[in-house]
């Protein structure tokens, strides 16, 4: 058995081609959809993501404010430009760039932001509505992965899923998206026991722990879906350096029936994902003006 690919970066190309076309379509009624995206420091990793989302920004029609601001500044100064932001009615979604500097509190930042233009979902406020079961909008990364499962054709419908990682931002609502599907879900993490019987009895195995390579191909079902959220480095070896996910590829496309890949499986999709929130946001902000 060879594993199908699952392509997130082709479906991420069609995703920015449909925002394109709303984010057109609202630009002329007078709506441009925009997105305010905050950098702190310079953190090697935060600045290249940044510049990919401002590029799909751009693909896609949609106005992008960047403000790179210095890795002193005060949480004070932080959440006053986040402060402006929310009052921007030219400014649908605001994102700021994760990890912050050590002295300032992300929680405190993130629930600065108006959950209308939380279009990480990370608000304990959106947090709280996807839990129960009415999302304002869907956390990005797990919101791809259902993309991606959803265009695979694989069924969700009473199939057992397992998900590796209970982190806020992956984690946890992932399996609530999963379980909202009618899935059965099982939630694993590094300190499981029997992680790899658990996770041989999944029909979807979402790994989402952020370690290097540690699904390996006999932790996996025949024929099951594998979803590799991870991206990390390879520690040694003759790839050292390189890019790899939480799951061991080489030794788990053979037993998978479908897998993603790393890079070019969840990454792409988590930054699409971003740019449906930001056009909903604009569309949500443009019926509101509409019923004044």
């Amino acid at each position: 058995m060879t594993a199908r690919i699952l392509d997130g970066a082709a479906l991420a190309r069609q995703i920015r081609s449909e925002m394109g076309q709303r984010a057109g379509v609202l630009a002329s009624r007078g709506h441009q959809p925009g997105l305010a995206v905050i950098l702190v420091g310079d953190d090697p990793a935060s600045s290249v993501y940044v510049k990919h989302k401002v590029t799909d920004c751009h693909e896609a029609g949609i106005r992008s404010i960047l403000d790179h601001l210095p890795a002193d500044t005060s949480e004070a100064m932080l959440l006053a430009r986040i402060h402006d932001l929310n009052n921007d009615p030219a400014v649908h979604g605001i994102l700021v760039q994760m990890p912050l500097p050590p002295h300032l509190n992300p929680q405190r930042v993130i629930e600065a932001i108006s959950p209308l233009k939380d279009v990480d979902c990370f608000h304990v406020s959106n947090v709280g509505a996807l839990m129960t079961g009415a999302p304002r909008f869907m956390p990005c990364t797990p919101y791809g992965v259902m993309k991606l499962l959803e265009h695979a054709g694989v069924p969700l419908a009473g199939a057992h899923a397992v998900v590796v990682g209970r982190s806020n931002i992956v984690g946890k609502p992932q399996a609530m998206l999963l379980l909202q599907a009618s899935a059965t879900v099982t939630i694993c993490h590094s300190r499981t026991r029997d992680l790899a019987d658990h996770c041989r009895r999944a029909d979807i195995l979402v790994a989402a722990v952020g370690r290097a390579q540690m699904i390996t191909g006999d932790m996996i079902k025949p024929g099951a879906v594998v979803i590799d959220v991870g991206m990390n480095r390879v520690p040694s070896g003759p790839r050292a350096g390189k890019l790899c996910g939480d799951v061991d590829f080489d030794s788990a496309a053979p037993v998978a029936g479908a897998i993603t890949p790393v890079p070019g499986g969840v990454g792409p999709m988590t930054r699409a994902m971003l740019l449906v929130n930001t056009v909903e946001a604009a569309d949500r902000a443009a019926g509101a003006d509409q019923n004044r």
